[in-house]
This record gives C-alpha cells, structure tokens and sequence, in this order.
C-alpha cells in the first residue's frame, strides 16, 4: 500500500501543481492532533500524509526552480527505505563493516573525483551545514588549538550563511567573520583577501581559514578557486571550498574546468542531495587529511572497550559531532551503481544547457536586466523598468500559475527573481512553460 502511494506520487508530479496552499490552513490543524490510544488505520493515515504532500511547495517536482532543489530520486529513497528498515549502525565500523565500506567507497570514488589525494576521506552528513560544521571545527582546532582568541575567517556577502552560523557554533565571536569584497561578477576578489589577512596579521589577529565557493546560492558564481588555494597555502590557512550546490557538476568536463584549484581544498562541503539528486538528508565532508577531523572530533567512553578498527575502516562517529547516525551509504551507493555515472553527468550536463537557455531568453527581451551569465544553472533577473514592488508583483503572478515555482534574492540592494534549474524532473518543455509564463506575466 505505501509503495503504491510512493509509485502514484512519482507517476504525478509532472502535472501537479508546483506550489499550492489554498487549503493548507484546514489540513494543518487536523494533522497536528495527537495520536489516539487505540490504533488508527493505515488506509487513512496514507490518506492524510498523500493529502498533507499535496499542499505547499513540491520541491520534488518538474516547476520547483526556487532556491537549490532537491530531487528525491526515487532509487535513493528505496535504499533509505531498506536501510532504515535494516536499521543498522554505521557510527563504528565494527558493527556494521560492510555497511561502513559501502559508504567509504562512495567517500573514496567522490575524493578521487574532487582530484584530492590518496588517503584523503571524510564522511556523510545530514546536509551541507553539518558539513560546514565539521570542517570549520577541524580548521579551528588545527590551526587555533584551544585558544580562539584574535581567529579570523573570511567569507564574501555571496558565501552560506552556514559558514557564520558554523563560526557561531564552534564559539567564534561575530567579529571573528570577515566579509571579503566581491567582483562585478560577485566571486570573491583574491586580490582585497590577500590585503585584508595581511592586515589583520599586522593588527596582531590569527587568520586561520579562507572559504571558496564553488556555486553560490544568489547566483550560482564560482569564486576564483585556484588563486585562493595559492593565497590560503601562502598564508597557512585551512582552505574549505563550500560545493554543496555545485559539487555534483565535477562530473562534467564543465565543472571540472570551471572548479580548477579545488583540489587543492583542504576541506569540500557538497550537497549530494542537491546536484546529485537526491533526497533531502544527504551531505557529504570531503577532507585532506581526515586525522584532523579524528583530532577535532573523538571522544571514548568505558562503554565502548569492547569495540576495535576493523579492516581500515573508519568510525565516523570520531569524524563529527554525531554518536547516532543512520546508515546514509546505501542511498548514495545504489543510485550510483543502478543508474551508472554516465547518467547523473548527462542530466547535469542538461541542466547546463536548461540555464543557458533561460539566460539567454531573458537576456534577449529588451523588459529584462540579466546581469550575470550563469557560472552553474541559477539565473537571477529582473524587470528593466521596475523597481521593487514591480517584481515582487512578476514574482506573485508567475508563481501564481502553479506550473513553476521561483524564489527571489536582493543583490546590492536590488530585488532579483531566481530561476534555479536543477531538478532531474525538470527539462526542456517545463523550461519552454516558464519563459512563456513569464513574457505572458509581463505582457
């Protein structure tokens, strides 16, 4: 019963709505009763959940081009599905090795990928921000031992919000995050870092770490990598590349060419659920040398005398902040052998060619200011002739179709739509309907 409602879900999404919230208001107060003391039936509950799923945003779908989507792809959530049912535990390897090589095996393949060295590993996370967590932790302990005082960190006005937010958690002060100038193109400008570490080392402060961004989320930029690898080794500081949008395209010969230096990262963050596809939950930590993340993160306990390595295997649980994890190998694992490489690297490949389309529509309608030629497959524009409320107002009428659905950002005080392409569902008809959708909106 709940794999046919998986299948009519899937078999669905084309036609329905993008995002809808008409009867949200009803539904969300008779889902959030309590549950009773007797048993419920499954029919019915199905029935709320296939009900609870039609209301909102349907990140899942062909029109959802908002923010960075997920794709939930199906042959991942039925490894998640066996996983969970399996319910093993993958935080020490000796209880679960073969789980353990499943997912190391993927870790290996993907620093092999990323061009990092032999030995180098990591671990998967529930998401780019836990990620993002682990490596600012390991930097700060490398290079900072115990002692924080002075840290400094440098990020530009485009990086995740996650960096700072990680920053706060590991208990760095605000001032402790340096926002770094950007270019007209807004990557990072190598040349303003270099100036602003030489004066925070000569005002007596410890710069520690420089974060890359290989796709940023406003507008998908790539920051100049190779020439922050050169500055962050000639200053000796932890080099993070955040990919967790972009790190899916290394697949192509695209990427590999755009991400030229992040080999050289000491740390990469990437999202397998966003440019990979697959359901939300699934992060991955790339690092150099992953005895830093063991020093920054082990702990033991009496209870635990029993356990040994086994097999060279890691135990991820001394790589991050989580004692408890699920087994996450399976999910990333089975997509990948089932459907090959070779078909995650053409449907990015198509998500390329998508974006430029947009781009290069918009761009030739005289109504529109599209000011950045997309790096990845994110689009940021708006109308020539209208300030603010002018494209809120595009915004609203656009989504209010339901067939796609877009997001908005402000760039240097201005308000952008986004088009974000990057669902697997999402191809050239679905692409055709938008750019119709938005000239009939303007007309």
């Amino acid at each position: 019963m709940a794999v046919d409602l998986a299948a009519d879900l899937v078999a669905h999404m084309p036609h329905s709505p993008a995002a809808e919230f008409d009867t949200a208001d009803r539904l969300v107060k008779e889902i959030a009763r309590p549950p009773g003391e007797e048993p419920g039936s499954l029919p019915a509950l199905l029935g709320a959940f296939r009900e609870a799923v039609g209301h909102g945003v349907d990140t899942a779908g062909p029109g959802y081009l908002a923010y960075i989507s997920a794709g939930g792809l199906a042959s991942s959530a039925i490894a998640d599905m066996l996983s969970q049912v399996a319910n093993r535990y993958t935080g020490v390897a000796q209880l679960a090795p073969s789980l353990v090589a499943m997912e190391q095996g993927v870790l290996t393949w993907l620093c092999d990928l990323f061009g990092l060295p032999p030995g180098s590993g990591g671990l998967m996370t529930t998401g780019g921000s836990l990620a993002t967590l682990s490596a600012v932790v390991a930097a700060r302990h490398h290079k900072l031992g115990f002692d924080f005082t002075g840290a400094r960190l440098y990020v530009t006005e485009q990086t995740h919000y996650c960096v700072a937010k990680a920053a706060a958690v590991a208990g760095l002060p605000p001032e402790s995050v340096r926002t770094v100038p950007t270019t007209p193109a807004l990557a990072m400008d190598a040349g303003a870092a270099a100036s602003m570490i030489a004066e925070d080392r000569a005002a007596g402060l410890r710069p520690f770490l420089l974060v890359g961004t290989a796709g940023t989320t406003n507008t998908g930029t790539i920051d100049p990598l190779a020439d922050l690898a050169v500055l962050a080794r000639a200053e000796d500081l932890w080099f993070h590349v955040d990919a967790a949008y972009g790190g899916g395209f290394q697949l192509t010969g695209y990427g590999r060419a755009r991400f030229a230096g992040v080999e050289s990262a000491d740390s990469i963050a990437l999202d397998p659920h966003k440019s990979l596809f697959l359901p939300y939950g699934t992060g991955v930590l790339l690092v150099r040398e992953p005895a830093l993340l063991g020093a920054a993160h082990a702990g033991d306990g009496v209870y635990l005398q029993d356990l040994d390595a086994v097999y060279g295997l890691p135990d991820y649980a001394h790589l991050g902040p989580e004692l408890t994890r699920d087994s996450r190998g399976m999910r990333l694992w089975l997509p990948l052998h089932l459907h090959g490489v070779k078909a995650f690297r053409n449907a990015l490949d198509e998500k390329l060619d998508l974006a430029a389309q947009v781009y290069r529509t918009l761009a030739d309608d005289p109504r529109f200011e599209v000011p950045w030629a997309p790096d990845l497959t994110v689009v940021a524009f708006r109308l020539k002739d209208g300030g603010t409320a002018a494209n809120q107002e595009l915004l609203q009428r656009v989504n209010a179709r339901k067939r796609v659905f877009l997001s908005s950002t402000m760039i240097d005080g201005r308000f952008f739509l986004r088009v974000c392409v990057l669902s697997h569902r999402t191809h050239v008809d679905r692409i055709d309907e938008l750019l119709h959708i938005i000239r009939t909106c303007v007309d």
